[in-house]
């Protein structure tokens, strides 16, 4: 009895550490909207092989072929001063939309 507590209790801790880490991802088409609505002043946001506007800003194409790119590095950028970036404040649920499409534009390996 004392060896299944203690494995339930092993599985609750691996669900509760899995899930706190984990970013939800929202809706593409709705993260591409965004984009189109908010950042095509410095980047090309659409899935086409193409430079961005202002030269210092990735495409996005370009963010989503990253190496070691996922969701949670995502959302730390996003969410991080950058001296070359202006002070957007993306709203949680479109932060999630625009990860959603950015990493919806990886290419496959």
């Amino acid at each position: 009895m004392r060896f299944f507590n203690a494995g339930i209790a092993l599985v609750a801790l691996l669900a509760l550490s899995s899930s706190a880490g984990a970013v939800e991802l929202g809706d593409a088409t709705k993260g591409q909207e965004y984009a189109r609505a908010n950042c095509v002043e410095c980047h090309e946001v659409e899935p086409i092989e193409s430079f961005s506007p202002n030269p210092d800003a990735p495409s996005f194409q370009e963010v989503a072929n990253s190496p070691g790119l996922n969701a949670r590095a995502l959302a730390v950028w996003l969410q991080s001063s950058h001296p070359s970036m202006p002070n957007l404040i993306i709203p949680p649920a479109d932060m999630d939309n625009v990860i959603a499409y950015i990493l919806s534009l990886k290419k496959p390996k």
